[in-house]
């Protein structure tokens, strides 16, 4: 079975840039697709973590690309 970065159209996880931006007990992660130009935002508590805020931004990124008729 494949995982969601191998399917068709994903964005991997090392293709994507992302930027962390710290608002009080907030933060903004900005995930980034460098060859559709497709930006998405999220924002969520600092205590979560960067590692999982990371993956709810290539979470939406991976969605909206798929909305789109995918890379």
């Amino acid at each position: 079975m494949a995982t969601r970065s191998e399917e068709k159209g994903a964005v991997a996880p090392d293709d994507a840039l992302f930027e962390f931006r710290r608002i009080g007990p907030s933060v903004r992660v900005a995930a980034i697709d460098p060859k559709t130009n497709t930006e998405v935002v999220i924002v969520g508590a600092a205590v979560a973590g960067d590692a999982a805020l990371m993956r709810l931004a290539l979470r939406k990124l991976n969605t909206v690309l798929a909305g789109r008729g995918g890379r």
